[in-house]
Order: structure tokens, then sequence, then C-alpha cells
């Protein structure tokens, strides 16, 4: 018997693959629900918020298969302030960081400049790739700014506000299967995060992309899995959240090092 696919809600690109149907991927249950009408034997989920709502734990306790990360590691996803610190105890490169609990204190810690000037703001949370500030010269203005678009949404959340220093050069994607012990790389892509030409203007969800990034080369690609790729598997077990699923390495590259590359990331779309 051939294979059958079902995507959820899937789009017209893969409608010519898979049969789609409509679901609330925030509905755990309906997701659950449609498992059982629908007899999937294994199902592979890409979107961020139903891992963050723990989509693999119900499946696991419905004693559906499910490839994907648990609530608890998916915040590498869906917790800015998780990631950042599992990197810091775990000696994954990053950029230097703050975590602000209240708009006031971000906009304070903006002001002292101890990231520099740019500085990049963050919400905590899933923001679909646009969740992002970078204050230029007029770094309290810009503040301001980020304080006003973002009240409605961080004060209702709760959630604290993520300060990193600006990293200047190519973004790259590096993407691994995992298993929860190995991290197996299976390709990467370049995307374009700015609205406007030569990377100006506002962050956005990305206006295009392409795959593989030419900027990537054999040893660059093994010093991600050494110095990063490897280290986050070997943190999410010790801290007793293996990672199973896709993991998204965004990486920025600093050609001015003289090996080529200086790596920073930030752990793990699904």
């Amino acid at each position: 018997m051939p294979a059958r696919f079902v995507a959820a809600p899937g789009n017209p690109g893969i409608a010519r693959l898979a049969r789609t149907v409509a679901l609330d991927l925030g509905d755990l249950e309906a997701c659950l629900s449609l498992a059982d009408r629908e007899q999937i034997d294994f199902t592979i989920v890409g979107p961020e918020l139903p891992l963050s709502l723990g989509i693999a734990d119900r499946f696991h306790d419905a004693g559906r298969l499910l490839f994907g990360p648990t609530a608890a590691a998916a915040r590498l996803e869906s917790s800015k302030a998780f990631a950042k610190a599992f990197m810091a105890r775990h000696g994954v490169p990053t950029a230097r960081f703050s975590v602000c609990e209240s708009l006031e204190e971000s906009l304070e810690c903006v002001r002292r400049g101890e990231l520099g000037v740019p500085v990049v703001l963050k919400a905590d949370g899933l923001a679909a790739g646009k969740g992002v500030v970078i204050a230029g010269d007029r770094a309290s203005r810009r503040a301001r700014d980020y304080r006003r678009d973002g009240r409605a949404k961080i004060r209702r959340r709760r959630r604290p506000h993520g300060h990193r220093e600006c990293l200047n050069g190519p973004e790259v994607s590096f993407f691994c299967v995992c298993d929860g012990t190995r991290g197996v790389p299976i390709g990467t892509a370049q995307d374009h995060k700015r609205i406007f030409d030569d990377d100006s203007g506002p962050n956005t969800g990305g206006m295009g992309a392409f795959a593989p990034s030419p900027l990537l080369d054999a040893p660059l690609e093994a010093r991600v899995m050494r110095e990063i790729v490897d280290p986050v598997m070997a943190g999410m077990v010790v801290e007793g959240c293996p990672f199973r699923g896709f993991l998204y390495v965004g990486l920025m590259l600093d050609a001015g090092r003289p090996e080529g590359d200086r790596v920073q990331r930030a752990p793990g779309r699904s």
C-alpha cells in the first residue's frame, strides 16, 4: 500500500504531495484528534507554536509517534532568555547579552550602553522572526519606540526582554536532525531579514532565502558541529531534556577573524 501524506494546515506547494487539512496548530487536542481520525502512523512537526505548547508530550502520553522536541527542549526556540542562559552555562559561543524583567529595566540597560551601540533588543517568546529591534546611534529613542510597540504584547505575556551585542556579518542557517544525543547535519540556507535593499530597514520574518549557503565550507561546518551542535546536544541531556527533532542553528559569521569566521548561534527552531 503506497504511503499517504496529510499536511496540516499545509500550503499550495505541499498540496502537490499531500492532502491538506485545516487545523489550528495552537489546539493540541485538535491536532491529536486529527491524527486519530486520519490514522496517522508518524507525525513530523515543523512550526514552533505547537512544539512550545507541548505537542510532543501530548502525543507521547497518547501513545502516538511524533518527531519533535518536548516543550522543555523546545525552549531553545520558545524562550530567548532560556536559550541565552543555556548557551552561557554550556560554553556555546554567543554574543554578550543581558536579560531584563521589565520594560523600564530594558530601557535603562540600553541607556547605559553596556553592550555597545547598536544593541539588539528582543522580546522573549515566539515572534515569527519579527520580534527584533536594532537600536542604533539614537539608542534611547529607538528603545522608546520598542517600548511603545511592544508594551501590550510583552506585558500581556509577562516575559522578559533580551539584549545582546550587535554582531556584524552574514546570517547563515545550519540544520541538523537530532535523536536526543547526536546531531546530523542535513543542509544550510541563507535568508535576508531586513525589508529594504543593502541590508537596511527593520527586520521581518524573512524577505527571501536560498539554499545551500556558499559561506559554509567543510572546515567551518566541522567547527559548527564541534563548538555548537555537540555541546548543545550534550547540554540538553545534562539538563534532563534531550533534544529530538530538527535543530536550527542561526549563525552570524564575522569574516574579520584570522581563521575566517567567528561563529555565534541561537539554538533551536524545529
